[in-house]
């Protein structure tokens, strides 16, 4: 839902506004609200959150964030997952991890909900892609398909439920299934 579309605001002007909920995005100057996430799409992103931390966050490789705020190319967006490794991580005057992030994440996962406008997500992640991300998930939990874009060659799509989902390199010891993934929504 877009907000006071009649006025548009800097981001400047829009990083001092309060935070709503759910939360809103700006985009090519104009607040968009992201819709209050449903139950499949909060059963995939609390999931894939744990599945990519239990993998990754041990060794240090790199750590998942849901609903986090990244401002970065004129944007502030909010993936369902960004996934930022350690080294990009950015860090207070404590050693901990900022409140603030300034950059686009390394992978940025979005969960698509049923009233959310696909051609909008998919811009997100594009401009990610623009923006030294290095690969891009769509999950479709209705359609039961998971898109992948990459910034340097071909996008792919996955709906075998045997299908391994391509990720970007610093995860490749993370292996998930297009079953994996969908087996989530099980009660």
């Amino acid at each position: 839902m877009v907000q006071n579309p009649t006025k548009n605001l800097t981001l400047e002007e829009f990083l001092q506004l309060p935070e709503t909920k759910p939360a809103s995005e700006y985009i090519d100057g104009q607040i968009i609200q992201k819709p209050m996430p449903q139950g499949k799409h909060s059963t995939i992103q609390g999931e894939l959150t744990a599945a990519i931390n239990a993998a990754l966050k041990p060794r240090q490789i790199a750590r998942a964030f849901p609903e986090l705020r990244c401002t970065f190319g004129g944007r502030s967006i909010i993936p369902d997952i960004s996934v930022f490794t350690y080294d990009r991580i950015p860090v207070d005057a404590n050693g901990e991890i900022a409140n603030v992030f300034q950059a686009a994440p390394d992978w940025t996962i979005e969960i698509l909900s049923p009233d959310q406008n696909q051609t909008k997500v998919t811009r997100n992640i594009l401009h990610c892609l623009k923006h030294e991300t290095k690969l891009g998930w769509l999950i479709d939990p209705d359609e039961r398909i998971i898109l992948v874009y990459f910034g340097d060659r071909s996008d792919e799509y996955f709906e075998d439920p045997e299908a391994t989902i391509s990720t970007p390199e610093f995860a490749a010891d993370l292996r998930l299934t297009v079953g994996d993934i969908f087996s989530w929504l099980a009660r």
